[in-house]
């Protein structure tokens, strides 16, 4: 196992800890795994989800951006994946994301 598969890891487990209905950032994950600086590789954790059982979908840009879109199947299935769970979603945008947003370093 290579450094970013257990760095990925980590991301899946904090991931999987997001409440149904509320979203995150890729920054905040790595913020809460001491990794500040790496919200990119939180991102690219997240394209390689999809077959272990990760709700890639409640992690956004900081602003509350679906920049992952692309990487779900289907034109809009990260945008309806939020709205089901009463997320609005506007333009890209989870709407109200302030009030939305989870933040691990102060839940868990």
């Amino acid at each position: 196992m290579s450094k970013n598969d257990n760095f990925f890891e980590k991301v899946y487990e904090v991931s999987r800890l997001i409440p149904y209905g509320r979203g995150t950032s890729y920054g905040a994950i790595a913020r809460y795994l001491g990794a500040a600086k790496s919200a990119r590789m939180v991102g690219w954790a997240m394209n390689n989800s999809h077959s272990k059982d990760v709700p890639a979908h409640r992690v956004v840009n900081r602003i509350g951006l679906l920049t992952g879109k692309h990487h779900f199947e289907g034109t809009n299935l990260m945008q309806q994946l939020l709205e089901s769970e009463g997320i609005v979603v506007l333009e890209n945008q989870i709407q109200d994301f302030e009030t939305l947003f989870w933040n691990p370093i102060d839940e868990l």
